[in-house]
């Protein structure tokens, strides 16, 4: 890879923007930047907002990268793949697939075989520079290439890499689909504060100040979060009460199905993509 890597992203959604973004303030420059999607109105869009250059000809955006950012959805991403393959097969750059689901052997059939691949499960809080990612890398993927994925994803949160792909179905029912978890407990909080008589402004306001404090202080505190939980709780008080209700309600079970139900969804769509021409 060059000492300054142009990066082509295929497809130009709402993350790709997110990556594009947090890489101009991480110090990539825009000039190396390449992004192409099939609506040419959007694309001048994303050009006049971050600097880069863009293109309708998917090829050409391949061909002029180091290495490829996949950000198409799914269930596109075989006809993606198989219409860049002729250029990724000649020019042999680093793929970097954000798709949730599909294995690194299955791009790897689409684009032709043979290529440096790392799969990459963000999640949406990189819309806000908050993202946490999980990452996988194939055996052909070098050390810098490692590296210039995880300085490009720091760029949106933090980066994480696993050993075994099979692991990012494990990180998909964690931080990929995580965000909804939280905005559910935010939800129920809420209404059950303005039913108590909270204006509804200051009931959001509060719930989202103390879920994000109480995910600050669990990042930089040593203590696990047990302990955290203990140090809010006074025996026979407010806390105590409300714990004790989550704990007799089953919660800690029922998160537990809630895991288990999106680690098997993320595997039967990992089958399910493959399968799909």
């Amino acid at each position: 890879m060059s000492k300054s890597p142009t990066i082509s992203f295929i497809g130009a959604g709402n993350m790709a923007s997110a990556i594009i973004g947090g890489m101009l303030d991480s110090g990539f420059k825009a000039e190396n930047i390449w992004v192409s999607a099939p609506d040419d109105d959007h694309l001048q869009t994303i050009r006049k907002r971050f600097g880069v250059s863009v293109t309708t000809d998917n090829r050409y955006c391949a061909e002029q990268a180091d290495m490829v950012v996949l950000a198409v959805k799914p269930q596109i991403m075989a006809d993606a793949c198989r219409d860049i393959a002729p250029i990724a097969q000649n020019t042999r750059p680093l793929i970097v697939s954000i798709a949730a689901g599909l294995g690194a052997e299955t791009l790897d059939a689409w684009l032709g075989g043979g290529l440096p691949i790392v799969r990459v499960m963000p999640n949406t809080p990189a819309l806000v520079g908050k993202g946490a990612a999980g990452l996988f890398a194939t055996e052909s993927v070098t050390s810098d290439q490692k590296n210039m994925v995880q300085s490009v994803f720091e760029g949106i949160g933090i980066a994480v890499w696993v050993e075994d792909e099979a692991l990012l179905h494990g990180v998909t029912a964690l931080s990929g689909s995580g965000p909804a978890y939280f905005f559910l407990m935010l939800e129920a909080l809420e209404a059950s504060a303005t039913e108590a008589g909270v204006e509804a402004t200051t009931a959001r306001k509060l719930a989202i100040q103390t879920m994000a404090g109480a995910a600050e202080m669990a990042a930089k505190s040593d203590q696990d979060p047990a302990q955290l939980k203990k140090n809010v709780m006074s025996p026979g008080g407010v806390t105590e009460q409300a714990i004790n209700t989550f704990e007799e309600g089953g919660m800690r079970d029922l998160v537990s199905k809630a895991y288990s139900a999106a680690y098997k969804r993320s595997e039967a769509m990992a089958k399910e993509l493959a399968g799909k021409d």
